[in-house]
């Protein structure tokens, strides 16, 4: 029976950490990977202070979490007993719930003529309004062909008639422009106010009325 070469090892691998690849992986340190001499823990299940990292371990082994690096740049580093993989899914899930419900802007274009009736304005006037609610921008032109750019007036009036009639959701980023045939105006959505908090109802007065003293009867003349 010949007997097989024996397994080559490389030398370099030698004196590794055999848990590197999974530390350069988590986006936080845990455990046994925490190795400074002291963390201050924070969190509502312990005494917030400065403790040596072998008590903050036991500490976070006797409640079964585990001890999780926060902010690793602090002197000394800021730490949390907490269930890391429960700590993971909430924040994964709370990503993904921004990004779902995160709105990416766009310019929406709406187009006029000198001649633009009213009929035609207040129908583009209320697209303007959604657009504007969804958060886009809007980008109004008035259009001149030919001998239509003598009515550069007109035009005009048609989009400060528009920016009166948005008022309440948009408001205009510049004076209206010519560029070219077209004269342009763009509209901001309005970001929404705040409701005024209502008047605070004047406190009562707590002290007791006085009584009028009255005299005894034998003064009385």
């Amino acid at each position: 029976m010949q007997n097989r070469p024996k397994p080559s090892f490389n030398n370099n691998n030698r004196g590794r950490n055999p848990n590197f690849r999974r530390e350069q992986q988590q986006e936080h340190r845990t455990n046994r990977m925490i190795r400074v001499p002291e963390v201050r823990l924070v969190g509502e299940n312990v005494e917030v202070g400065v403790y040596r990292t072998e008590d903050a371990l036991r500490m976070a082994e006797e409640q079964q979490l585990d001890l999780v690096e926060i902010s690793p740049n602090a002197v000394p580093p800021v730490c949390r007993i907490i269930d890391y993989n429960k700590f993971l899914y909430e924040k994964k899930k709370k990503e993904k719930e921004m990004k779902a419900n995160a709105h990416k802007s766009e310019v929406k274009e709406i187009r006029f003529t000198p001649n633009t009736d009213d009929h035609d304005f207040d129908f583009k006037a209320k697209h303007a309004e959604k657009f504007l609610k969804d958060g886009n921008k809007v980008k109004t032109y008035v259009q001149f062909k030919g001998r239509a750019i003598m009515f550069k007036e007109r035009g005009e009036l048609i989009l400060l008639k528009f920016a009166e009639r948005l008022a309440e959701v948009g408001g205009l980023e510049g004076m209206p422009t010519m560029e070219g045939k077209r004269m342009i105006a763009i509209f901001a959505p309005k970001t929404a106010k705040k409701k005024d908090k209502a008047p605070k109802e004047p406190k009562e007065n707590k002290e007791a009325p006085k009584v009028a003293e009255s005299k005894p009867e034998g003064d009385a003349q």
